[in-house]
């Protein structure tokens, strides 16, 4: 979820100020980023988007290409929970400008290697500048590849367990002063049953980032031109299911 919409590293939901964030990703509130009508802003380039990229050309690019789209593929999915959990506490921006160097430390994200790090990797990961050196994060991460493996094992793939997850209708209320929720009963039900399978730092408000990420659920605003380019997406995409 994008850091406006969901309170930085609190464990409750909350919201971060319209001021803060576009301070964040270096845009002046001054600008016509009309926060307080509809919270979409014409770009640069003419076309309407959520408010929340601002100018930043790598922020632009991933709410255009990537926020919303539906995503089936393990590692992508896998990628995506692990990074949720290191924002903990940061913004999504900062992991965002990463992730390159997340995608290096962790084997590109492939469980099973990863699932097989040890005492050693995890003091070479305390040390490599390139991600956020957060030992119980990377703990975690290591751990949650076992995990998923195990979830593999059990729905043929980690897509058909996540996408047995998507809401049949739109859930929860907005925040106060967001357009969207930070937090529904189907990503609190999500985390409940990750953390009983054995998975850490998978919260109620991280799950339903991956939610939104991932495209369970299209939480681009109306009047967004990719509301309705995510949706057609997602009519267009079967969901994996469970074998037998």
């Amino acid at each position: 979820m994008p850091d406006a919409w969901r309170g930085e590293g609190a464990r409750e939901p909350g919201v971060v100020s319209a001021t803060r964030v576009a301070r964040d990703v270096g845009v002046d509130e001054r600008d016509d980023l009309r926060v307080s009508d509809d919270w979409v802003r014409i770009g640069a380039d003419g076309r309407p988007r959520c408010w929340w990229p601002g100018e930043a050309d790598d922020y632009v690019a991933y709410h255009d290409d990537e926020w919303g789209r539906p995503v089936v593929d393990d590692r992508r999915l896998f990628e995506k929970v692990c990074l949720e959990g290191f924002q903990s506490g940061l913004s999504w921006l900062t992991i965002l400008r990463k992730r390159d160097g997340f995608r290096s430390a962790f084997a590109d994200f492939d469980a099973s290697v990863v699932a097989g790090f040890g005492g050693d990797d995890v003091e070479r990961l305390l040390q490599d500048a390139s991600i956020v050196r957060h030992r119980r994060k990377i703990e975690s991460t290591i751990n949650n590849a076992g995990r998923f493996l195990e979830l593999v094992d059990e729905f043929g793939s980690f897509a058909a367990y996540v996408w047995s997850w998507e809401p049949a209708a739109p859930e929860g209320a907005p925040e106060a002063g967001a357009p969207v929720p930070a937090v529904t009963p189907t990503s609190t039900a999500l985390s409940k049953d990750l953390k009983r399978r054995g998975w850490s730092f998978v919260g109620p408000t991280t799950a339903y980032a991956f939610m939104q990420a991932m495209g369970l659920v299209n939480d681009h605003l109306d009047g967004c031109e990719w509301r309705e380019i995510c949706a057609a997406d997602r009519a267009a995409l079967v969901p994996p299911e469970r074998p037998g």
